[in-house]
């Protein structure tokens, strides 16, 4: 194979980085069988930032624990890095809406016990005690590395849990709508901070989100689900925003108010959700 050859084999691997082909998730429930999802075939490039956007109900988070490994597939195949997700692994991290913080450690010592449980092996106490302070300081928690979780607000533990997950440098970030639970000026300013970190780090990320100017904001890609059951991916837009993105300057960006009315159509108009009856 030619140099050439070779470069050209190797980015055609990095634009499937994550690559999900016919996966379909049914669950057994007291009814029985349920369709949560059909037909999903899905590329995300190494170092692409994706969201899932869609109703409630539409599978968002069940695709996202099926490229965690968290659960299997009824049909198909999921791949990172050309190999088989068959569990979780430490080449993905999750952070979860929920940051799951024990209450009685500290942030450092939170952050501490994943990095000891994935690399005490192969690094020394300074080495895992130095990945721990860095991720701290990667999300600016550096002066609260000796408070608990119930001595910091709502934002501070969830950047904990974001700290807790890049200091396993996974290769792909898994986000379960992180920010859902904080108020309007917290979250904005952790997706500025989450902007910064992924512009540091060149992480892959998919991310679950409701949030419209979140998904635009952030993403290169976004993936519109379309409604449940038996949800499958009905679009996926291509947000061509360069980077780095200023949000102040973005709201009058003819390109941003393109993207962020193309999701609301799908949405709101081609998808539009009628709750049932109870």
């Amino acid at each position: 194979m030619s140099g050439s050859d070779s470069t050209s084999a190797l980015a055609k691997q990095d634009r499937k980085f994550i690559d999900i082909n016919d996966v379909e998730q049914t669950f057994k429930t007291p009814k029985g069988a349920f369709q949560a999802l059909r037909d999903i075939n899905l590329q995300v490039a190494k170092g692409e930032f994706v969201a899932l956007i869609g109703h409630s109900g539409c599978g968002k988070s069940t695709l996202l624990n099926l490229i965690a490994g968290l659960t299997k597939p009824t049909q198909g195949t999921l791949l990172c890095a050309n190999r088989e997700i068959t569990g979780p692994g430490p080449e993905r991290a999750v952070v979860f809406q929920n940051h799951s913080l024990l209450p009685w450690l500290t942030c450092y010592e939170n952050v501490y016990l994943g990095v000891e449980r994935v690399f005490a092996s192969a690094e020394s106490r300074a080495q895992l005690k130095k990945r721990t302070d860095d991720a701290l300081a990667l999300v600016g928690l550096t002066p609260a590395t000796q408070k608990r979780p119930g001595e910091i607000s709502g934002g501070m533990k969830q950047r904990v849990g974001i700290a807790r997950a890049l200091a396993m440098e996974p290769k792909v970030l898994l986000m379960d709508e992180p920010f859902g639970a904080l108020d309007a000026l917290t979250r904005a300013r952790l997706q500025d901070e989450l902007l910064a970190i992924v512009q540091k780090t060149q992480s892959t990320v998919v991310m679950v989100t409701h949030d419209v100017d979140e998904a635009v904001l952030l993403s290169d890609k976004i993936v519109m689900m379309t409604n449940g059951p038996s949800a499958t991916i009905g679009e996926v837009l291509s947000v061509n925003l360069e980077r780095p993105r200023n949000r102040v300057e973005l709201a009058e960006d003819r390109h941003y108010v393109q993207y962020r009315k193309a999701v609301i159509d799908f949405l709101y108009t081609r998808q539009a959700h009628v709750e049932k009856a109870a």
